[in-house]
């Protein structure tokens, strides 16, 4: 079986499949409408076998693409419209292809990186309702879809969502947030996201309802019951946000999901508090798969009892998968291994090696230590120091720097910078700074707490010590 056969087996079903705040789409609205979007894909000349870069936002129209992409052998690469140009065109230039898809209110941006990449542009139209058309060839192995993530030197890398794994990872999903027909599955994240694009093929899938979010804020929340949802998936800084504005609870809402950054357990405590009946689940993984661990809604009723500890942890091994700490120090720190039939980019040997560090109890509960590398995680997003660097170091009154991530109760973690100042040049002011490095980065990449400092902290080797400043940071 392959993730079209569970969609195509509801292709005249009049239940909904999609709803926002203009309507509903029925099963049979949604896989006719990708018939629309495979003649829209065919007609702007999108080989077959090839992926379709896309500049989309979470609605109905790019959904229907999406698997329409998918029946069609085209599998949709959606990456982030918030990049700039610069960011775009190195993951633009990884694939193969000859389009970019885009909505038109990324047009332009669409242009810049066609420009430098060799492209066309085709802005996504209103499809029509053309019937359901399935290449009958496709098989397990190919992609659906293609996510990006980060590797180590910050450059994005593709992982292909195939579609054998893509039906064992429904299953995994959705048995741990109990999701199925009937149920009504919202998500806040960005369409380029695993937690966006990623969890439309869990929740439909499944034969859950999809409300997606578009763009959130506490007004969409509150909009939420009047779409009958059941499921939400939020991000701690959105939890945070309810949280302060009062606003948290939601009638009819059964199951909340957080996840893609860390928690603090006071939030969490808070959360569950405002929200009596209603089950948590926290599901730890990454772009090359989730869940490789869950921290279920039994054990955030067992923290409720009295094991507090456990909201500090992200659960244990999820149903079918295997987790090992490699190469554990004195305290049992290690990178954590995984390997499990629906993760989507694992080693020869099958393991995924996640680069996050970790440890295991005795009850095998997760807790992560950090990253092997040094990678920032602002309120769900990936942010590599070296990218940053690189910017700040080419501005003239800069002569070092060094950018790392400290802990922050909303995002998370907020980026900081210090700056070794030039001698002959006169250093700006931070705002000249931020604005300086926010030309050339995404906003979330932008350092929002600045230091300067006559020299930096180095080892015998001169290796910049950046876990040195981390720490007097966190101390202050």
């Amino acid at each position: 079986m392959i993730w079209l056969d569970l969609i195509e087996a509801r292709v005249d079903s009049a239940e909904p499949a999609v709803v926002t705040d203009d309507g509903v789409w029925t099963w049979r609205e949604l896989l006719a409408r990708s018939g629309g979007g495979v003649e829209f894909l065919d007609s702007i000349g999108a080989p077959a076998g090839h992926p379709v870069v896309a500049l989309l936002t979470s609605r109905p129209m790019s959904f229907a693409l999406t698997i329409g992409a998918a029946a069609s052998d085209r599998a949709l690469a959606p990456l982030g419209p918030r990049l700039t140009v610069s960011e775009l065109v190195p993951c633009v230039e990884a694939l193969p292809g000859e389009v970019i898809v885009t909505e038109a209110e990324f047009e332009a941006l669409a242009r810049e990186v066609a420009a430098r990449t060799g492209r066309r542009v085709a802005v996504l139209p209103d499809l029509p309702a053309s019937g359901w058309r399935r290449d009958a060839t496709i098989g397990a192995d190919r992609p659906a879809a293609i996510l990006h993530t980060s590797g180590t030197t910050g450059i994005p890398k593709a992982v292909a969502y195939t579609e054998g794994r893509l039906v064992a990872r429904v299953k995994v999903n959705s048995q741990l947030v109990d999701l199925g027909p009937g149920a009504v599955y919202a998500t806040a994240s960005p369409f380029h996201h695993i937690a966006g694009l990623g969890m439309m093929f869990v929740a439909l899938g499944s034969g859950a309802a999809l409300r997606p979010m578009p763009r959130f804020d506490i007004a969409a929340w509150k909009a939420l019951p009047a779409s009958g949802v059941t499921h939400a998936l939020i991000v701690p800084t959105m939890v945070e946000m309810l949280l302060d504005a009062g606003e948290l609870y939601l009638p009819g809402l059964r199951m909340l999901q957080y996840g893609a950054s860390s928690i603090h357990p006071d939030t969490l405590s808070r959360a569950m508090a405002a929200l009596p009946g209603v089950g948590f689940v926290n599901l730890f993984g990454q772009t090359e798969g989730s869940p490789i661990t869950a921290l279920t809604p039994d054990d955030h009723r067992l923290a409720a009892a009295g094991h507090a500890h456990l909201l500090t942890s992200v659960g244990r091994a999820a149903p079918g998968v295997e987790v090992v700490i490699a190469e554990p120090d004195e305290t049992g720190v290690g990178e954590i291994h995984a390997r499990a039939e629906h993760l989507f980019r694992p080693d020869a040997d099958g393991w995924l090696r996640t680069g996050d560090l970790g440890s295991l109890d005795a009850e095998g509960y997760l807790y992560l230590s950090g990253r092997k590398g040094d990678k920032i995680i602002r309120g769900g997003e990936n942010i590599y120091p070296l990218e940053v660097e690189h910017v700040l170091a080419s501005h003239p009154a800069v002569a070092e720097v060094c950018v790392y991530g400290v802990p922050d109760r909303v995002f998370g973690e907020i980026v900081a910078a210090t700056i070794v100042p030039a001698a002959d040049v006169p250093l700006p002011s931070w705002d000249e700074l931020r604005a300086f490095t926010r030309e050339r980065l995404a906003g979330f990449k932008v350092p929002t707490r600045w230091e300067t400092a006559t020299e930096l902290p180095r080892n015998a080797t001169g290796k910049v010590l950046r876990r040195t400043l981390i720490d007097k940071a966190g101390g202050e």
